[in-house]
C-alpha cells in the first residue's frame, strides 16, 4: 500500500472513532513517542506496596486498597486531577445582590475527587478500624489518592486528623464527630445539623507568628452565647469546611476552638474571606486569608492549653505530610517508566539504556523505602490506641522523621522525573510539571524543615523512652549491615550530648534517623537486593544526595523488576 493511501486509512480509521490520535501530520509521521497510558490498578500493579499491606495491615486492608487502586488509575479518575489543577477555586464575596457570601466554588472534577476520597472513607477509617488496621488503611489509602490528586487531600487529612481533638472534649455535640464519620461527601453550605456528612479545616497561624503560634493575637470573648472570636489568620486551609480548629487567647492563655461556619442561631458565622492564596502549587485546594469578626466558637479542650490538645491533631498530619511526597513519587515513577519504556535512543528504548536503569532503580528505592516508614508509623498509631507502650513512643518520634526526610528527598526526585522526559516533562501537560510545583507543600505544612528537627530534638530530650523503642527496633537486624552498624554507631556517640550542644546537628540527626530506621525496615522485610543497595547508597562511603548513583554491584534489574507497573 502506498503511503498516501496509508495516511488515507489513518485519517479514515480516525475520523470514525476506531482508535486516537492521527499518526500522519502536513509534513511528517508521528514517530518514536508513547501512546496515551490506558486504565491501570494503582494498588495492583505496584508490588512494593502490595507486599507492604500484606506484612503491616489485615487482609480486609487488601481489598479495600484493591478497589480504590482500580479507581483512581482510571483514565477518568486522572483526567478528574489534571481538570481540577486548570479549574483552581474562584472566591465569591457578595451574591449579586450585594449580600456577604464568603463562598469559595470549586470546579466539578474537584467534587468527584472528594467524593471518590470520602466515600471510601479516607478521612475516618482510621477511627472506624483503629486498632484493627484503620491507620494503616488511611495511609496506603492517602499513598494511592495522591497519584489522582495532591490536592484534595488536604481537606481529607485535616478531616481525619480533627476527631483525636473533637474527642478530648466532652462537651462537644455528638453530630460533629458523626458527621465526620460519615463517608458521605456534603459540599453544601448548610448548619451542620442539615447536612449527611463534613469536613474540618484548621487556621493556626497569623502574619506575626507563622509557626511561633505562642504569638497569636487573636481573643476569645465570653458572650451571652459563649464566645467570639476576634483576629486573623494568615493561613486557613480548605475555607470550605463545616468547622475549623483554630487558637485564641484568654485570660487563661492560648486555648483550642472550634468555629463552625454557621454559629449556634443557625445563621452563617461572620468568619470572612479576605483572598485566597496564588499558590505555586496545591492548585485544586483553596487557601485563605481570614478575619474573625466575632466569629462564634465553641472551646475544646483545657483553658490556657491549646497548643497541647492541638498536638492531638499535628501528629496526624504530619504522617499524612511524610505519606504524600511518596505517593507523588510513585505517581512521576510510573509516568517516567510509561514513557521510557516506549521511547528509543541511541539503537535501544530509554529504559535499557545502562545509566537510565542506574537512575530508575536509585528512584525505586526512595520510594520503597519511604512507603515502609509510612507504614510501619502507621502500624504504631494503631497498635498504640490498644496501650502498647512500645509502640506509643515509636508513634511519637517517626511521624517527624518521616515528614522531614520524605520532603527534603521529594523535589529532587520531582525534577528528576521531568529530566527523563526532556522538552515533554517540562510542559504542563504531562503531570510531573504539576507534581514539580506540589512537592514543597508537604514540607511547609505543619511545621517546616527546622521546626521539626527542633521537635525531634524535643522528643529525644523529654521522651527517652522513644529513643530506647528505637534501639530495640535496631537490635533484631545487629550485624546483618556492617554499613547500617556503623551509621547507628555515629548516631550514638551524638546523642548522649545536651540538646543545646545538639542544635547545630539536628537537621543531621534528623535525616540519618529517618534513613537508619528506613534500613531497619527494609533488611527485615524486603529482599536482600533491595536492601543491600539501599544501606550502600544511602548511608556507606559512596553516599550522594543526587539520584542515579548506585554503588558498583547492585542488582539493577532486580530492583527494576520489582518496581515496574504490573499493568
Amino acid at each position: 500500500m502506498s503511503k498516501d493511501a496509508d495516511r488515507a486509512d489513518s485519517r479514515e480509521t480516525h475520523e470514525s472513532g476506531d482508535h486516537a490520535p492521527r499518526e500522519y501530520l502536513a509534513t511528517h509521521e508521528v514517530a518514536n513517542q508513547p501512546c496515551i497510558g490506558g486504565d491501570f490498578n494503582a494498588f495492583s500493579d505496584d508490588m512494593p506496596l502490595r507486599h507492604l499491606a500484606a506484612r503491616e495491615a489485615p487482609e480486609w486492608v487488601i481489598q479495600h486498597l484493591t478497589t480504590l487502586g482500580q479507581q483512581v488509575g482510571s483514565n477518568d479518575v486522572q483526567a478528574l486531577g489534571e481538570t481540577a489543577n486548570r479549574h483552581p477555586p474562584e472566591l465569591h464575596l457578595f451574591d449579586r445582590y450585594g449580600r456577604r457570601l464568603d463562598e469559595v466554588y470549586y470546579h466539578p472534577a474537584y467534587h468527584a475527587l472528594m467524593r471518590l476520597a470520602i466515600g471510601h472513607g479516607i478521612h475516618s477509617i482510621a477511627w472506624r478500624e483503629e486498632g484493627r488496621g484503620g491507620h494503616q488503611a488511611h495511609i496506603a489509602g492517602l499513598y494511592l489518592m495522591t497519584q489522582a490528586e495532591a490536592g484534595v487531600c488536604c481537606p481529607v487529612t485535616m478531616t481525619h486528623a480533627a476527631l483525636p481533638v473533637l474527642r478530648q472534649d466532652t462537651r462537644l455535640p455528638a453530630l460533629w464527630t458523626q458527621g465526620l464519620m460519615s463517608i458521605d461527601y456534603d459540599p453544601r453550605p448548610l448548619p451542620a445539623t442539615a447536612k449527611k456528612g463534613l469536613t474540618f479545616g484548621m487556621a493556626m497561624t497569623e502574619k506575626q507568628g507563622g509557626s511561633d503560634v505562642r504569638t497569636n493575637t487573636t481573643r476569645a470573648e465570653a458572650c451571652e452565647d459563649g464566645w467570639r472570636l476576634v483576629g486573623h489568620k494568615w493561613f486557613c486551609s480548605a475555607p470550605m469546611s463545616d468547622a475549623f480548629l483554630t487558637l485564641a487567647q484568654h485570660d487563661e492563655g492560648l486555648s483550642c476552638f472550634m468555629v463552625p461556619r454557621f454559629s449556634s442561631d443557625g445563621e452563617r458565622n461572620p468568619m470572612e474571606i479576605q483572598r485566597l492564596k496564588d499558590k505555586c502549587g496545591n492548585r485544586s485546594n483553596a487557601s485563605a486569608e481570614i478575619e474573625y469578626l466575632y466569629a462564634w466558637a465553641q472551646p475544646i479542650g483545657e483553658p490556657g492549653r491549646g497548643i497541647a490538645t492541638i498536638l492531638e491533631m499535628v501528629q496526624q498530619t504530619r504522617l499524612d505530610a511524610a505519606t504524600a511526597p511518596i505517593g507523588m513519587m510513585r505517581q512521576a515513577w510510573r509516568e517516567v517508566w510509561h514513557h521510557l519504556n516506549q521511547r528509543t535512543a541511541f539503537g535501544a528504548t530509554l529504559t535499557r539504556q545502562p545509566l537510565m536503569r542506574i537512575l530508575l532503580a536509585d528512584m525505586a528505592l526512595e520510594i520503597e523505602a519511604g512507603l515502609a516508614l509510612c507504614l510501619r508509623t502507621a502500624r504504631a498509631f494503631d497498635r498504640a490506641s490498644q496501650g502498647d507502650r512500645h509502640e506509643a513512643a515509636l508513634a511519637r518520634l517517626l511521624p517527624s522523621l518521616a515528614k522531614y526526610w520524605h520532603n527534603k528527598r521529594g523535589p529532587g526526585f520531582m525534577a528528576e522525573a521531568m529530566e527523563c522526559l526532556g522538552g515533554i516533562g517540562y510542559v504542563e501537560e504531562a503531570p510531573l510539571a504539576r507534581l514539580y510545583r506540589e512537592a514543597p507543600v508537604n514540607s511547609i505544612w505543619e511545621g517546616s524543615g527546622n521546626v521539626i528537627c527542633l521537635d525531634v530534638l524535643r522528643v529525644l530530650a523529654r521522651h527517652p523512652e522513644s529513643i530506647d523503642a528505637l534501639r530495640q527496633e535496631f537490635a533484631p537486624i545487629h550485624h546483618q549491615s556492617s554499613v547500617l552498624d556503623r551509621a547507628l554507631g555515629a548516631l550514638e556517640c551524638e546523642l548522649p550530648a545536651p540538646v543545646e550542644d545538639l542544635l547545630p546537628r539536628a537537621r543531621w540527626i534528623t535525616q540519618r534517623l529517618a534513613q537508619c530506621f528506613q534500613a531497619r525496615l527494609l533488611l527485615e522485610h524486603s529482599p536482600s537486593y533491595i536492601a543491600e543497595a539501599y544501606c550502600r547508597s544511602r548511608l556507606g562511603n559512596e553516599a550522594s544526595p543526587a539520584y542515579g548513583v548506585l554503588p558498583r554491584g547492585t542488582s539493577v534489574d532486580e530492583i527494576l523488576q520489582r518496581a515496574i507497573p504490573a499493568a
